[in-house]
Order: structure tokens, then sequence, then C-alpha cells
């Protein structure tokens, strides 16, 4: 059975579904809304939803933060997003062993950044920027021609914005939550779940700007071997983005290079899921001629498989955070795990 056609006239399912789970879940999850998207004159939400433990203003508490849709075309990885969200709220009303893992962690939810780009079909928001593009950062060593970012022109893709403007609202509101809500806190994690990129399912790390290794590569490692251990026979291929491409502008970079600065004693771990598409593709070749069959499972069961495949890896990422002092290295091993990374991921011809 296909799944319904993308873009209701009427409304967007992503944001009719937020809105029940936000009832069904109080007084446990808090919703604050960080801004509001102008688009066909409608006004779209953006939206950051929060389970388990306030900032108390001594940064004791870790935190994870989970954020989909940063480009509208990608409606899978708000959906998964989503799904994950919907699993929690339905298990607060009888998991004990879930209000008490909130007792000690925060968990952060923005669905939905980009409602206009998902409202109109388009990767871009409803000023044609890439917000993934839409840091004010260069990278350092060369980057691809269109793919890398580029200011020529609103009408081609991957387009970063005029120079020295403002970044777009939706960036912003993506910046506000993950700084407040995310690296502020003494160890926290962000995965943002995207798809369209290749046969395999990826974990990017920063950076995008630069293909040199990042300060917390330790703990990068120490957690990838963790996954490794606890998620048999997963098939994510954890890695830095630079070894695929670089790229200007990206908010990930943005947002740990800023958290060094602000917070150099903080752990901050960026991470993004690209859902390998390409693998959809292959098993409907006909969705080669949709625009949104390129970036999306369009038949149901398939579309229900990735969202089963994938949010064991979102809880998995929860739990982590959550018992981060039992995984992470102590300054005594962090070379160690330094090393094996950089022969791991950074080593010429590595796996």
């Amino acid at each position: 059975m296909d799944r319904p056609a993308f873009g209701s006239p009427l409304e967007l399912p992503e944001l009719t579904e937020l809105d029940a789970l936000a009832e069904q879940g109080a007084p446990f999850l808090r919703r604050r809304l960080l801004c509001e998207v102008v688009v066909d004159d409608l006004r779209l939400p953006v939206h950051a939803y929060q389970l388990g433990r306030e900032d108390d203003g001594e940064g004791r508490f870790p935190a994870v933060g989970y954020f989909g849709g940063v480009h509208g075309l990608e409606r899978i990885g708000a959906e998964v997003v989503i799904a994950y969200l919907r699993s929690l709220v339905m298990r607060l009303r009888w998991d004990d062993t879930l209000h008490r893992q909130l007792e000690t962690m925060t968990m952060l939810f923005v669905p939905l950044v980009n409602p206009g780009g998902c409202w109109r079909g388009t990767r871009a928001n409803p000023n044609g920027v890439d917000l993934m593009r839409n840091a004010p950062q260069d990278a350092r060593e060369a980057v691809p021609w269109l793919v890398g970012g580029q200011r020529i022109s609103a009408a081609l893709p991957w387009y970063r914005g005029a120079r020295g403007a403002a970044m777009e609202i939706e960036s912003l509101a993506l910046c506000e939550a993950a700084s407040a809500g995310l690296s502020a806190r003494p160890f926290s994690v962000a995965l943002d779940c995207h798809s369209g990129f290749g046969m395999n399912d990826r974990l990017w790390f920063p950076l995008a700007c630069s293909s040199r290794p990042i300060e917390h590569l330790p703990e990068l490692h120490a957690l990838s071997q963790t996954m490794d251990e606890a998620l048999l026979h997963h098939r994510y291929v954890m890695e830095p983005q630079s070894r695929q491409y670089l790229a200007h502008g990206d908010l990930w970079d943005h947002l740990y290079l800023g958290a060094r600065e602000a917070f150099p004693e903080h752990v901050f771990l960026p991470l993004t899921l690209e859902m390998g598409s390409w693998l959809w593709i292959k098993k409907n070749p006909r969705q080669v001629f949709s625009r949104h069959g390129i970036f999306n499972p369009l038949i149901s069961h398939r579309q229900q498989r990735v969202l089963r495949r994938h949010l064991s890896l979102l809880d998995f990422i929860g739990r982590a955070v959550g018992s981060h002092v039992r995984w992470r290295p102590p300054e005594s091993d962090r070379q160690r795990h330094q090393a094996l990374a950089l022969d791991r991921w950074y080593r010429r011809g590595a796996a």
C-alpha cells in the first residue's frame, strides 16, 4: 500500500501529531515555541519539546537532543524523531524505568525545524535558504561546487543566504534550543536526522568545514565502541563528515565550535544521521521519478521498517547520555582512544 501524498492542502500531519502528543504527554512533556514561519499566508510553528530535568543552574544533568525536518524534502527525518517521541509519551503512562531515567537527565526534541520547507516540499526554507549551509563560518579547505554551499542564487540548491545577512529564523531557533538545552550542560549529545546520502546509514560528526580532528575524538570513539557492543549487527557507518565532503555554514560546526569557546570544560557531541535513501530507490526504482521519493520511502511497509530500525538507535543514544560516566574514557585512557580514532577515521585509506 502506498503512503498518502505529501503536502496536504489543509494541514501538515507532523504538526497535527505533535499537537496531540503535547496534550497526551502533559504534564511531563513541556512544549515551548521557538519561532513561527510565515509561508503562503500561514504561520507554522517551530516548537521544542522537553522531558526530564529542568536546568537547575548548576549544570549537573546531562542532556540529549533529537532534531528533524531541517530539510523540508526529507520528511522521514522528522517522522523518525516524532515516532520516538510518541513511543516515550506512550511509555510515560506505565514505565517506571523511563521515569527514573528522566530524573537524571533531560531529553530535548525539535522534530520539525523547517515546517515551511516541509509545507512546500523543498529542501530549503521558504526564503530558498538551505538551513544546513546557513551558519556564518566558511570552510577552511576547498569544498565541492554548489554542494558545499553557494551564495550565487536562491534559485540554485545549497544556497547559504546573502553574505552578511542574519541567519534564518529556523536556524536561529535550532541554535538557541541546542545552545541553551544541550551545550550548556556538562555532557550532551545531539542527533539530527536526515536522508538522501548513499546506500548506507551514516552517523556523521563534526567537522564539516575542515578535515582536522576535533577535540572530543576520544569520546566519539568510545561512544562508537559502545554502540558496536550494544546494537548488535547494526549497519551504521560512523565517521567525520569531512570524509565524504566539506561544506560551508554547517549549523553543527557552528554550534560545536561555539560551545568549545563558551564551555571549554563541557562535552558536546553533535551527530547527524544520514539515512541511505538510495537503498529505497534500489528496491523501488520508480521512486527516482518523484522528488519526494529520492529522499523518503514511499511505500507504507518500507517506511514502517525504517522507523523500527532507527528507533533503537535513538533509544541507545538517550541511554548512553544518561549513563555517560560509565563509558566515557577517563583522562588516563583518552590518549589510547585518540590513537585508535585517528587510525580508524583519519589514516589515509582507512575503512
